[in-house]
């Protein structure tokens, strides 16, 4: 029988529920089970496909083509697994299948109302994984706040499962504020939290504290006693050196133990060792390896979000591990160098360079500059998606001599359209379909025997994922690599370029993919781990 793992969240939103979950998935898994996760989002939104990077930060794409919020991503490398796009609910999915449902008249001339019919579906959608697998364990997410209106549906919905005799397990997780003028942690936010969360009828099981530092017996007690729980029952979640560790703290705090207890499952398998063994390296490491992402999407209001490039970032330091480097990583705005391009000069103090994907107008032309300082200076260079566009876009007009050439995407009237929008696009814009219409989820790319990309991955046809509308024109193909430039990667077809390589360049590389979504922190995506090797010879 399937054990469901229900995590919620208190006192402010960005705690790292989403690190909690598939750092409690991974404790699990490292004795034994069998574990996926499941992400709700009670946004009215059907998925996270047209959400900007900086509204709710970057948007995971999954194997089968869903556009999902990052905590997936969370999951799919803590756990090394692939996670279909339906292990993410949202209120728009959700309202919608009840709608469609009422209108073709499933529900027999019932009056159709939240409770049951919005909570049944929501149920039937937690279920479905159990259904269609045998995991021993299911973690859901409910994203937001207890206390948010918006989520109340949801949480509702676990609390039914619970009481119609579901294996249940119900994790809340905290803010602990420190403050520095008191000197001391501070539990009455946890104690607010929880009873709100009673109020809705869920006596947590479980709940983690996030702060600074660890907890103390002190204020371990007093939450033990204000929101009923035993005090073995609440754990520590300080803050740690790397997210990759938090498995570890929950180890040390006997998680895994407490859960299988409550469950009465046994703990009769121990694979540790390998996971303590990474993270020791991780924090052993000296030797620095100087990445900047030259990307847009960092400001917010005075804010800057690092959210945005998440998987890049984290496939970024996957592939220095590999390499036994420390990843330091610097945050460029592209649009400064449009500002003023002597800032390119600054690019000499690094190793390396990515331009990640993105969308729209703005800093275009300081990517594009970017891109050609690497290429002009032997700069190692990784592009993705977007960052492949515009290499080309660059050459085209640099080495090819069509001054005019651009992407459609920016320019639609371009006289050399050398990045034009995929034929079966041009429809779904002049509708405005952008919700899931992209060229999403995972295709095979044939790649050019004897190539660098083809040496990197060891196989002459590999599977990446993606989410664009543009891709580079077979009619500017043969001028282009007449030039130097070569295509080393084409779908099956031969129509599609997927990847392009500068031979005679330490390391000249892009994809029209996102490979940082199959990085792993043991399994390195291998265009990253080139791009790291090349920075570390620089």
């Amino acid at each position: 029988m399937v054990n469901y793992i229900i995590v919620t969240g208190g006192v402010i939103s960005g705690l790292g529920k989403g690190i909690t979950t598939a750092s409690i998935g991974k404790i699990l898994q490292l004795h034994g089970y069998k574990v996926t996760a499941m992400k709700i989002d009670p946004y009215m939104n059907f998925d996270a496909g047209t959400l900007r990077p900086t509204e709710h930060g970057e948007v995971w794409v999954t194997e089968d083509g869903g556009e999902i919020d990052q905590d997936l991503g969370h999951y799919e490398r803590f756990l090394d697994i692939n996670i279909p796009k339906y292990h993410n609910i949202t209120t728009g999915q959700v309202y919608s299948a009840v709608i469609e449902k009422e209108r073709k008249g499933k529900y027999l001339g019932k009056t159709v109302q939240p409770i049951p019919h919005v909570t049944n579906e929501i149920k039937n959608r937690i279920r479905r994984p159990a259904d269609e697998s045998n995991w021993d364990f299911v973690l859901v997410e409910i994203g937001g706040t207890v206390g948010d209106y918006e989520n109340v549906l949801f949480l509702e919905a676990v609390r039914q499962m619970k009481q119609e005799g579901e294996r249940v397990i119900f994790v809340h997780v905290t803010y602990v504020p420190m403050l520095d003028a008191l000197g001391e942690a501070k539990t009455k936010p946890t104690q607010h939290s929880v009873k709100l969360l009673r109020e809705i009828g869920i006596m947590p099981d479980f709940i983690i504290t996030r702060s600074e530092k660890p907890l103390d017996n002190v204020r371990r007690e007093k939450i033990a006693m204000f929101c009923n729980v035993h005090e073995d029952d609440v754990i520590s979640n300080e803050d740690v050196d790397n997210i990759y560790a938090v498995s570890l703290l929950f180890e040390r705090e006997e998680l895994c133990k407490k859960i299988l207890r409550k469950l009465n499952l046994r703990k009769d398998h121990n694979d540790l060792e390998g996971w303590e063994k990474f993270i020791k390296k991780i924090r052993t490491l000296k030797n620095p390896v100087h990445i900047g992402i030259v990307g847009k999407y960092f400001d917010i209001g005075t804010s800057q979000l690092s959210d945005s490039y998440i998987s890049v970032i984290e496939a970024v330091k996957h592939a220095a591990w590999n390499n036994n480097v420390d990843p330091q990583i610097s945050w460029i705005d592209s649009k400064e160098f449009e500002k003023d391009s002597s800032k390119l000069r600054n690019l000499d103090n690094l190793d390396g360079i990515i331009v990640p994907g993105g969308f729209g107008h703005s800093g275009i032309e300081g990517k594009i500059s970017a891109i050609r300082y690497c290429r002009e200076n032997g700069l190692p260079y990784l592009g993705l998606c977007l960052g492949m566009q515009l290499a080309v876009v660059e050459y085209a007009r640099n080495m090819c001599g069509l001054m005019k050439a651009h992407t459609t995407e920016i320019d639609k009237k371009a006289s050399h359209p050398v990045i034009d929008v995929i034929p079966e696009q041009v429809t779904i814009l002049q509708e405005s379909r952008y919700g899931a219409t992209m060229r999403l989820g995972a295709y095979p790319a044939i790649l050019k025997k004897g190539s660098i990309v083809q040496k990197l991955y060891d196989s002459e046809k590999v599977s990446e994922r993606h989410r664009h509308r543009y891709e580079v024109n077979p009619e500017y193909v043969e001028k282009i690599e007449r030039s130097g430039l070569v295509f080393s990667g084409r779908s099956p077809d031969g129509i599609l370029m997927e990847f392009m390589e500068l031979p005679k360049h330490p390391y000249y590389v892009a994809t029209q993919a996102h490979p940082e979504f199959k990085s792993r922190p043991l399994k390195p995506s291998p265009l990253f781990d080139g791009f790291i090797k090349a920075a570390k010879k620089r």
